[in-house]
């Protein structure tokens, strides 16, 4: 046969794989692509009991479905769940997932976090060496839920001394996300796995390649600040999905999505005396609600990218202690900022299209 012939015949097998791929890969990632990180499940001390009551948790999830949220963010805390080995309590996640699927808003489930009794040094973000506890926390939240919820990340910011420690370039994480996709999939073969939140930039990204963890998650899950103060803002957060676009291609992952699981920035209201977050001075209501304008406006007609979630939804009362309270799109009496309004706007535009 002639080789120029095997060579077309080769060259367009590839070509029907890979549109039968994305075809399938269009199919599950369709739906409203505007999200939000929000403390639902947050009734603790330690936060001030954010949401202390369902009343309260069906303002906010009204107000989100006002604004057009498509899909939530939240925490499946093992420690909640589980509290003391072998005893488990889901009464408080029952509600919320409930109260989130009647008003048809779809939930990324985040699996995550060391319950006390399971850390070596008894330390919520010191994962034990044996992933077969985690794994089973995993499993058993993604049955009970697999009816409604089809999205789960394992872990958040694994690369982040704040929520994994220690650090060891992703060596650990890589192979509790390969332990933890496989039985999820197990539980539920339809379920998507984003891998955990990735916040220290290219490197990161690099990293989860490198340590093998191609095959280990549906969706690459990214999370970008920058300060809307900044004027070129909006030109780093493209360029680095650009970026982490070349790196998922040459790992040969170019038919899987992107989607950032935060994106958000303070708006502090005028006259409100708050420390400055991490990137310098508080950008102010009207920043933030520009900044909000720019990202859903710009990022969303990337090919690559598929949902953009916004941190927060609603402001958190001193828990940071500084311009990170002021996250929200609406204060933390759930009053609507600016930025509420051009979220909504922006949702809005998406749907009309």
């Amino acid at each position: 046969m002639n080789k120029s012939f095997i060579f077309i015949l080769v060259f367009l097998s590839i070509v029907f794989y890979a549109g039968e791929h994305m075809a399938g890969a269009d199919d599950k990632y369709k739906g409203n692509p505007f999200g939000v990180l929000e403390f639902l499940y947050w009734n603790h001390s330690w936060n001030s009991f954010q949401y202390p009551d369902e009343a309260s948790i069906k303002k906010g999830i009204a107000l989100m479905k006002e604004a057009g949220v498509g899909i939530v963010r939240m925490d499946f805390i093992w420690q909640d769940i589980e509290p003391v080995q072998g005893k488990t309590d889901y009464s408080k996640y029952d509600k919320i997932v409930d109260i989130l699927c009647k008003n048809k808003i779809k939930i990324l489930g985040l699996l995550d976090y060391t319950a006390d009794w399971a850390s070596p040094v008894g330390k919520w973000n010191h994962p034990s060496d044996d992933n077969s506890m985690f794994v089973k926390y995993a499993t058993a939240v993604v049955q009970r839920y697999k009816d409604r919820i089809k999205y789960w990340e394992i872990w958040n910011e694994p690369d982040s001394h704040t929520y994994w420690e220690p650090q060891d370039g992703l060596k650990q994480y890589c192979v509790l996300l390969k332990d933890a996709y496989t039985a999820i999939k197990q539980a539920d073969p339809e379920a998507l796995v984003l891998n955990g939140g990735l916040s220290s930039g290219l490197s990161s990204v690099n990293r989860l390649y490198d340590n093998g963890s191609r095959d280990y998650f549906d969706i690459l899950n990214v999370h970008i600040f920058e300060t809307p103060i900044d004027k070129i803002a909006i030109k780093r957060a493209v360029s680095f999905l650009n970026a982490t676009r070349k790196v998922m291609s040459r790992n040969g992952d170019c038919f899987k999505k992107i989607w950032v699981t935060e994106i958000g920035c303070p708006g502090v209201k005028r006259g409100l005396e708050v420390k400055n977050w991490w990137m310098g001075k508080n950008p102010s209501e009207q920043d933030q609600a520009r900044w909000v304008k720019q990202v859903f406006d710009q990022l969303l007609v990337l090919d690559s990218v598929e949902k953009v979630f916004w941190a927060f939804f609603r402001d958190t009362n001193n828990h940071w202690g500084n311009g990170v309270d002021n996250f929200g799109l609406v204060r933390n009496d759930f009053s609507k900022k600016s930025a509420f309004d051009s979220y909504k706007q922006a949702s809005k535009k998406w749907n009309n299209n």
